[in-house]
């Protein structure tokens, strides 16, 4: 069977296929990041997104090493483990010359290695001859710097550009140049430790003669300057250790997971470690950038449901999510950019065109959702920490939160949040499916706003119980009463507007004459994440969400098959999201289908057996899963991203029914399971304020034994059934 798919234009390549992991190897630091394919080039294939990008700007778009002009064999390829390296081995092919063999196949080796801190790519490469004589060769590199933003590789067209700089060669530094039209100057300078003999244009070329067994190191550095920014030049090895410095600093504070399933700990290790490649320590704390290529910067949404995700192992993400977002947080009405007093932020954006107002997303705040979730997370990361310091620090900002949901969220105050863009550019839908196309009546029309979708009024309900709780924290018994009773109002509003009953779910959303978009969708697992449900619709919402139509065997997709609009190849309407499908797995854990919940686990933990680097990406289609086969890629997914690497630690928190209470303190589980291919697993430095415990979890077979191994501090552990 092939392993690669063409529908309409498009390549649809199944996880299993060679073609999958050939396209590129990632690397991430702060606001830097790369693409490069498995040589360790960037080079104009594909979609043409390879590159090295700083802040919104591709500042490196071609930079391909070649050998007498041929391009090196590929032998291995990897990104290590931690995501701080990537390492490549290659030889060449039969070199001719005055048609003679020079250079055998496979005699000379050719290592390569990058790695990157802020604003500079760092490589080295090491050439050694094992030819049993002396050999001789040009080393050559093909550089080119298009500048072009972020929004232009995706595709977006400018009608017009600044200028492209001539390119500068001066001793052993290669300078190429861009004066936007936002009058910066955007510099990439390649500093080689060796002075190329030639170099013209966008050429440089090494000649090299290496005695039998003898080796020449190249060392390269590549920066990316923005007006008066000028990155820190490390070494090599000053940039190896600093990277190597970050990540212990960072594992120490985190808990870490171990398992009798070596697969599993491998998907458990990718995953941790492409949220540590992805979270930025910005000024006002760490936050994790959403995804590479097409949102590597600050999405509130995303980051907020990244930080729930793996509050439980580490929040400190949690606090820097919170602390952004409330500086961050909108204090006018600016149509343009969809702003309204106390709404919280949907992305920003640096670059040429986010500085001209040629995209609205400097500072853009089209989420309909960030801003109840950002209360949300609040209330869980005290939960989770008992940092009662820093929520007073930003309680005004919750307190805005959610003066903005009972006023612009409600405007015409019916008790349900709804949203219409005021932004002529900005997005149409507000919800996390934000394709024009995702929001529909069962007969396949797409629905006409104010749009009030079924799981912001979930997560509003989750929110005024959080405020609530945040109110008799701070001694307003009265206004918790009050909360209380706006969160009732809504729940029994919502069940008898939103039930559907002949389709044995919720509606997705209910249009601007209140219509019931009755569709069956992926939407309704969030409701169950909220506890908004009532009981005696619990279990008809996850069956039908775990039915046949709905599952595919991977996960549960966004759209189930029997609607008129399922396309198991579009973004919204079809396709798999494993962000989503771990909150799914929380609400069913919730109301206490832990085997259903089991059931998403396995289903995504299989794919990440066959995915690349078991890394698994912001989503792939939702094609009924078929024997012998992986899942089938979605062509322009981000991978890594952010939320569909913390799905796996949602996952099993809501196997395990882990929670937390600060008042006592104590770790609590609700009735635990653990997968069947789970015999045992292991919690260790699982930090609660000042104390830390170490947990070891056995499988049995009618129950999951839990056993303390360690504990340092006051806190206990209680296991309910």
């Amino acid at each position: 069977m092939d392993d690669a798919i063409l529908i309409k234009k498009k390549w649809y390549v199944l996880a299993t296929s060679s073609r999958a992991d050939d396209r590129t190897r990632v690397l991430k630091q702060g606001d830097t990041f790369g693409l490069f394919d498995r040589h360790g080039d960037v080079q104009h294939i594909g979609i043409g997104d390879q590159g090295l990008y700083h802040k919104g700007t591709r500042f490196l778009s071609r930079f391909e090493l070649t050998i007498n002009q041929n391009r090196p064999m590929l032998l291995n390829s990897t990104v290590k483990k931690d995501n701080s390296l990537m390492t490549v081995d290659m030889t060449t092919p039969d070199l001719y010359s005055s048609g003679k063999s020079d250079i055998h196949k496979g005699t000379l080796h050719i290592f390569r290695c990058k790695l990157l801190t802020e604003g500079v790519q760092h490589e080295h490469i090491r050439l050694q001859n094992f030819n049993g004589k002396e050999i001789h060769f040009n080393m050559e590199f093909e550089i080119a710097a298009d500048y072009n933003d972020i929004f232009q590789v995706r595709g977006l067209s400018r009608k017009k550009s600044g200028s492209l700089l001539p390119v500068t060669c001066k001793d052993n530094v290669i300078s190429l140049g861009y004066r936007g039209l936002d009058n910066i100057s955007r510099h990439t300078n390649i500093h080689f430790n060796i002075a190329p003999e030639y170099c013209e244009g966008h050429m440089a070329k090494f000649p090299v003669s290496l005695q039998p067994h003898q080796k020449l190191d190249l060392y390269i550095n590549i920066s990316c300057e923005a007006g008066e920014e000028k990155p820190e030049i490390l070494s090599y090895f000053e940039a190896m250790q600093k990277t190597d410095n970050f990540i212990e600093k960072y594992d120490a504070l985190s808990a870490d997971i171990f398992s009798s399933n070596e697969q599993f700990n491998d998907w458990v290790n990718r995953s941790a470690a492409d949220l540590r490649m992805l979270t930025t320590l910005t000024e006002l704390g760490a936050y994790p950038f959403a995804g590479v290529p097409w949102f590597s910067t600050a999405f509130g949404r995303d980051g907020i449901i990244t930080a729930l995700q793996y509050l439980w192992l580490y929040p400190e993400i949690a606090k820097g999510v919170l602390n952004f977002l409330a500086q961050n947080q909108a204090t006018e009405h600016k149509p343009e950019a969809d702003a309204e007093p106390g709404k919280i932020l949907h992305e920003t954006r640096e670059g040429e065109m986010a500085e001209l107002g040629e995209i609205p997303f400097k500072l853009y705040y089209g989420s309909i959702d960030s801003t109840p979730l950002f209360i949300i997370l609040a209330g869980e990361y005290y939960d989770r920490t008992g940092d009662r310091v820093f929520i007073e620090s930003i309680w005004t900002n919750i307190q805005q939160a959610l003066m903005w949901i009972d006023t612009y969220g409600d405007r015409d105050g019916d008790g349900f949040v709804k949203y219409a863009r005021e932004s002529s550019d900005g997005l149409l839908q507000q919800g996390w499916k934000d394709s024009d196309d995702s929001i529909m009546h069962q007969d396949g029309s797409l629905a006409k706003g104010p749009v009030a979708l079924c799981e912001v009024q979930a997560y509003v309900y989750l929110a005024k119980l959080t405020m609530a709780k945040f109110s008799r924290l701070f001694g307003e018994e009265e206004r918790a009463g009050v909360l209380l009773q706006q969160a009732q109002s809504l729940k029994q509003k919502f069940n008898d507007m939103f039930w559907c009953e002949e389709l044995s779910t919720f509606a997705m959303a209910l249009d601007g004459e209140m219509k019931a978009c009755k569709v069956k969708s992926s939407n309704a697992g969030h409701l169950l994440y909220t506890g908004i449900v009532d009981q005696e619709f619990a279990q008809r919402t996850a069956k039908t969400l775990l039915s046949d139509s709905s599952f595919s065997g991977w996960g549960v997709r966004t759209l189930d098959e029997s609607e008129i609009n399922y396309n198991p190849m579009s973004y919204h309407n079809g396709s798999i999201w494993p962000h989503d499908n771990a909150m799914i797995a929380m609400g069913l854990a919730r109301y206490g289908f832990s085997y259903e919940a089991m059931q998403i686990l396995t289903g995504l933990f299989d794919a990440s057996i066959v995915l690349d680097l078991n890394r698994l990406p912001e989503l792939f289609c939702g094609f009924e899963r078929r024997e012998g086969q992986g899942p089938t890629l979605y062509p322009v997914a981000c991978s890594p991203q952010a939320w569909a690497s913390g799905a796996v630690f949602q996952l099993l928190q809501a196997c395990l029914g882990m929670s937390f209470s600060v008042e006592k303190p104590q770790i609590r589980f609700k009735n635990p399971q653990l997968p069947s291919f789970i015999h045992r697993l292991q919690i260790t430095n699982l930090r609660f304020g000042e104390s830390v415990i170490d947990l070891a979890f056995r499988q049995h077979p009618n129950d999951v034994g839990i056993n303390v191994l360690r504990k340092v501090g006051d806190i206990d552990v209680a296991v309910f059934m």
